[in-house]
Parts: C-alpha cells; sequence; structure tokens
C-alpha cells in the first residue's frame, strides 16, 4: 500500500535560480531549467549530500556538525512571495533577493504543506519536502539594495509564508512552466505534544 497520496493539486514552476557563489551573494541567478541530481541543483552553493548544521538545528546537532542536506533547494509560493510584498510595502518582490531555488503557484498554503511531501515534476524529478523554511535576516541586505528601507521588513512580512526547504528524491529536469504535483504522506495528523 502506497505511503504518500497522489493529490489533485497540480501547481506550476513560474522561476528558478541558483546560488553560483554563497559566499559573495545570497542572491539567486534566475535561470530557464534545473537539473536536479542527487546532490542538488546542478550549480547551486547550497547543493552537496551533507552541508554543515546551522542555527536551525543546534537542539540536535552543534553549529558545524557535518549533516545530511535537506536544503538542497529553497522553495517559495508566488501567492504568498505576493503576500510578503505587500505586506513589506512593495509591489513585487524579486525571489532572487532571497535565495531562491524555485517559485511554485497554485499550491494552497503552500508553507504549511506536510513534511515529507512529494513535488513531482513533469520528468519524474522529485523533491521531498523537508520543512517550512523559516524567515532569517540574510535576505535583508539583498532587499535593503533594491528597496531603501524595506529590508528589514521581510522577516516579519515572510512569517508563515517563506515557502520549504526540499532535497532531491529523485533525479530529473524542473523548467519554466513545467506542471508540479502534490505528494502527501498517507497518515493521520501528529497529536503529542
Amino acid at each position: 500500500m502506497p505511503a504518500l497520496k497522489k493529490t489533485d493539486i497540480v501547481g506550476r514552476v513560474v522561476w528558478l535560480g541558483v546560488v553560483p557563489d554563497r559566499g559573495a551573494a545570497l542572491n539567486s541567478q534566475a535561470v530557464p531549467e534545473i537539473m536536479a541530481r542527487f546532490a542538488g541543483p546542478a550549480g547551486e552553493a547550497h547543493g552537496g549530500l551533507t552541508r554543515g548544521s546551522c542555527s536551525r538545528v543546534t537542539e540536535q546537532h552543534p553549529r558545524g556538525t557535518e549533516i545530511r542536506n535537506t536544503r538542497q533547494f529553497a522553495v517559495l509560493c508566488a501567492e504568498e512571495l505576493a503576500v510578503i510584498a505587500k505586506d513589506m510595502g512593495l509591489e513585487t518582490l524579486d525571489p532572487a533577493l532571497l535565495g531562491t531555488t524555485m517559485v511554485v503557484s497554485g499550491i494552497p498554503d503552500f508553507t504549511h504543506v506536510p513534511p515529507s511531501s512529494r513535488l513531482q515534476g513533469q520528468s519524474g524529478a522529485t523533491l521531498v519536502v523537508d520543512m517550512e523554511n523559516r524567515p532569517c535576516s540574510l535576505p535583508a541586505r539583498p532587499i535593503e539594495g533594491q528597496h531603501p528601507d524595506k529590508g528589514a521588513a521581510f522577516k516579519a512580512a515572510a512569517k508563515g509564508r517563506r515557502g520549504v526547504t526540499a532535497w532531491v528524491e529523485r533525479e530529473g529536469l524542473f523548467r519554466l512552466g513545467d506542471e508540479i504535483t502534490l505528494h502527501i504522506p498517507d497518515q493521520r495528523r501528529w497529536c503529542g505534544a
């Protein structure tokens, strides 16, 4: 019996980007397609099978500990990005300023899809949703460079809307305009804690 349920929810890839050198800048560069490899997007500084642990997992691992890289992709929702921009007093917010890998449209409440959900593209390329990508202050500087006096507003505006982090389960190509289907875990809601 399958552990994941294919939903009727089909979104569309509306933006793709890679961060070529995170040491130089957080900004992504827009690209028309991404080859998703097991080590992440080809040409992406956030790629790799492992990474050094960060502040998000200090309850489990000391900072810098080598761990599995479940943050290969930063995936946002176009509809949520529009709300972030509006709450910041902007007409639009370029996903490149946020170090984004992919923007999808048409998946409701995207930031809160269940962890372990799958996002499957037309080529069969499949991403596993790790968890909500909590907002941080790192995008403030690139945003400030494009929109003076707006960078500091990002973190609050993005709360609950920053999308998800994901890793590659099945290699393949993602292209602009591709459909992307949501598959969710077939389990009841957790009632602990």
